[in-house]
């Protein structure tokens, strides 16, 4: 038996929860479906720079992990977010706004 995953919109708002405990900016810049919606979250450095991270499958454990998508400029990272959003309309985005690049998605909980 499986175990049930999380609608992306619960997930997403599980996550902003999180992030404002921690004082840490964020805002959807993209709302995808609420039920299955691919996420991809962008952490903003606020210097000119960003990194987005999307959920992927690890093929060794078979458990969904964030990887890098893309990092570097943000004009670039943002290219390419416009780019998977024309891929897939169902897509969230997700922009995280902190000086120290942190994003949470290695905690617990947000992990996998």
């Amino acid at each position: 038996m499986s175990t049930p995953r999380l609608t992306a919109e619960l997930w997403v708002q599980a996550y902003f929860t999180r992030l404002r405990l921690q004082d840490i900016p964020a805002f959807i810049v993209s709302k995808g479906d609420a039920t299955a919606g691919a996420v991809i979250v962008k952490q903003n450095a606020l210097d000119g720079t960003a990194k987005a991270f999307q959920r992927s499958v690890d093929i060794l454990s078979g458990d969904r992990i964030w990887v890098t998508l893309t990092e570097g400029a943000e004009a670039e990272v943002d290219a390419t977010i416009t780019k998977q959003r024309g891929f897939d309309p169902d897509l969230w985005v997700i922009e995280v706004e902190d000086r120290d690049r942190r994003h949470l998605l290695d905690e617990p909980g947000l992990d996998s």
